[in-house]
């Protein structure tokens, strides 16, 4: 058994957290083009998306303005034994939660792709505002 753990993060978005859920809701495909430096290429299969990691959706819920997805391939299970992001909106925020167990206590905590849903979220901010 590996180290679980759990990084929560939330940010303030002057777009509405609505706007932002929904980019990633029913426009995932937009992603690539409103960030690119961080999002190169974005695939929807049958049975996920592909980026850095294949991950697919476990829950979605229109109520409560909630993603979780489940990481089933990639990068991030070298490291992690699971990997679970959920994405949640209220009024104008987002919030990031990453659940996952280490594979070892050396393993370090996923802080850079904590850093990069966050900046891909500051991204797909400013573009909603724009329009």
């Amino acid at each position: 058994m590996g180290v679980k753990g759990k990084l929560i993060a939330s940010l303030e978005v002057k777009s509405g957290g609505h706007s932002v859920q929904d980019i990633f809701h029913v426009n995932t495909l937009h992603i690539p083009s409103i960030s690119p430096s961080k999002i190169n290429h974005f695939e929807i299969h049958e049975d996920g998306k592909e980026k850095i990691v294949k991950e697919v959706i476990e829950a979605f819920d229109h109520q409560k303005k909630s993603i979780t997805w489940k990481v089933i391939e990639g990068d991030l299970l070298e490291l992690y034994n699971y990997f679970t992001i959920i994405t949640s909106s209220e009024d104008q925020w987002t919030t990031w939660t990453l659940v996952y167990e280490k594979k070892t206590e050396d393993t370090p905590e996923p802080l850079d792709f904590l850093g990069v849903v966050l900046d891909l979220t500051k991204d797909i901010d400013i573009i909603v505002i724009k329009f």
